[in-house]
């Protein structure tokens, strides 16, 4: 006897299917997406186009002349079931410098006042945690992170705005994050990077990656102007922190078609 999660499978079109993982939102959710994912591109050499990750999805794309959909559930069925209940998660913990400054943080002030809170609150807030990288996307090396505070969420704004500058630093609603190029927008902006978060100048253009950890830093406003003279001549040295630990992935899921009931999270299947 085996104790299982469940998984339930999305139809999305005829080319694709997203598979939805049973569970709050979490790192530990997070690894077993990965896992999946990591699976599907070290295990099916072809008819698999692209598994891309959610916060509690994995969207796998496929070839239906390679692929039935019934098919693609055995597949996926096989790789839950071959996911080990701990992996070890190779991750790093990467430190970013936020200048606060008002001039740079149009927003900052607004969030402070919807919340009750001073400026600095925010600030201290903000930079106080890790927030961990549940996928990218978006924009080239754009975050969605989890971790902030609920003292500091904020909605987004009524109007975005038709530019926002590359570097921002955002929140909206329970989430923050940066735009790593210019690009519309409206997240509520209460700081700003002075360097290159999506740089074609390195060998690896994209800094984040899934299952890193953010922390941000506070900076003022003159050490954001040298650093930012220092990233026009050469990339910026990120400070690095490398994380090897053991991660626990939970059960092998048992496998659901959209329209069925959900599976009880301890309900016990024979194999």
């Amino acid at each position: 006897m085996r104790r299982f999660a469940s998984v339930t499978l999305h139809p999305a079109g005829d080319q694709a299917v997203l598979v939805e993982f049973a569970g709050e939102v979490s790192p530990e959710l997070s690894s077993q997406i990965q896992s999946l994912a990591n699976w599907f591109n070290r295990s099916v050499k072809e008819g698999v186009y692209e598994c891309i990750p959610g916060f509690k999805t994995l969207y796998v794309e496929y070839d239906p002349l390679v692929y039935t959909f019934s098919v693609l559930q055995g597949l996926i069925h096989q790789g839950l079931c071959d996911m080990p209940k701990t992996a070890e998660m190779t991750s790093k913990v990467i430190w970013i410098p936020v200048c606060y400054d008002p001039e740079l943080a149009p927003d900052l002030s607004d969030v402070a006042e919807i919340n009750g809170l001073t400026v600095e609150d925010v600030i201290r807030l903000h930079s106080q945690p890790q927030y961990y990288v549940y996928f990218t996307g978006f924009l080239p090396n754009f975050p969605f992170l989890k971790g902030m505070p609920r003292e500091i969420a904020t909605p987004r704004l009524a109007r975005p705005r038709v530019l926002v500058p590359g570097g921002s630093v955002g929140i909206a609603g329970e989430q923050t994050g940066f735009y790593p190029v210019d690009s519309p927008g409206g997240w509520r902006i209460v700081g700003r990077i002075p360097v290159r978060m999506y740089d074609r100048r390195r060998d690896q253009p994209f800094l984040l990656q899934q299952g890193d950890w953010l922390q941000f830093f506070p900076i003022s406003r003159s050490e954001y102007e040298d650093l930012q003279e220092l990233d026009r001549l050469s990339p910026y040295e990120f400070r690095i922190e490398s994380l090897h630990k053991g991660r626990f992935m939970g059960e092998n899921p048992v496998i659901l078609t959209e329209g069925q009931s959900t599976v009880d999270d301890s309900r016990e299947v024979e194999t």
